[in-house]
């Protein structure tokens, strides 16, 4: 049972002496309040630097051109195969990992201005010109 008395607010279990007051229960709620805080704040943290280590390894240039140097070969052996659809995906592929890559930047824009070119040779079917320009490709990420 419950009761209020003069500011306090009294719980009964069974008798007429409170255990437990208004003191007493915010005191417990803070608490439990300050635990709850603590723990999501070590999650979050947790969980910040755990994505700030990963998308650091990720932002690597090194990594983005090895990344995309692999998927323009690949592409450039699927179009010579005449295996167009797997080297559109490649090539996607490849221009979303020369996105990543930083330093040298009218190279980079040379080179993925050569992979679109290649993709577009590549749908209409052109085995020649769409190896062609992932060769100018290659050459140019290469340099970097």
């Amino acid at each position: 049972m419950i009761g209020l008395g003069k500011d306090k607010l009294l719980i009964f279990y069974s008798g007429p002496s409170p255990v437990l007051s208004i003191k007493g229960f915010l005191n417990i709620m803070n608490f439990i309040k300050k635990t709850a805080f603590t723990v999501l704040m070590a999650i979050s943290l947790g969980a910040i630097s755990a994505t700030a280590f990963a998308e650091e390894a990720a932002k690597s240039p090194d990594v983005s051109i090895s990344e995309t140097i692999t998927h323009v070969e690949q592409a450039l052996a699927e179009v010579n195969k005449s295996d167009f659809s797997a080297a559109v995906l490649h090539l996607k592929l490849a221009r979303l990992s020369s996105e990543r890559i930083t330093g040298n930047e009218a190279v980079v824009k040379q080179a993925n201005a050569s992979v679109v070119q290649a993709q577009i040779q590549s749908k209409f079917g052109d085995v020649q010109k769409s190896a062609d320009e992932l060769n100018k490709a290659l050459v140019l990420y290469k340099t970097l």
